[in-house]
């Protein structure tokens, strides 16, 4: 039983952001899919959309759902989404967020979910200016 992953953004935020962290390290190791929100998609249809996907990346051992900007249709979405399985929603997705989870694919959906969050919050820095180059 493994966790599933679906990205909820605007756009193709969450399919950058995956295919880039896949890239990176040369596979997906747990079930994935980003599902791209716009401001035409019909309520209904969009719900009926995340469902599937949930069903598709769904393994038995809940679902982690990573949005990109609270209050925000696509966080909005995913609170309402109704799968029947155990679901931690963050907020906030970055690259560090997402090599996170997928460096960390074999733990439990509550330690998987606290993962993200500390790769979210430590991947967010002020680097230090060089100026001797």
């Amino acid at each position: 039983m493994s966790v599933g992953l679906l990205l909820i953004t605007h756009n193709r935020i969450g399919a950058e952001l995956l295919d880039t962290a896949t890239r990176m390290l040369g596979r997906c190791p747990l079930p994935a899919l980003a599902i791209g929100v716009s401001e035409q998609d019909d309520p209904d249809q969009l719900k009926e959309r995340l469902r599937q996907a949930a069903r598709r990346v769904d393994r038995g051992g809940g679902l982690l759902i990573l949005t990109d900007l609270y209050g925000a249709t696509p966080s909005n979405v995913a609170n309402r989404l109704d799968t029947g399985s155990e679901v931690v929603i963050l907020t906030g997705v970055n690259l560090p967020m997402l090599v996170r989870v997928l460096n960390y694919a074999g733990l439990e959906l509550p330690a998987l979910a606290q993962k993200a969050l500390s790769g979210g919050h430590d991947g967010v820095l002020t680097c230090p200016r060089r100026h001797d180059c």
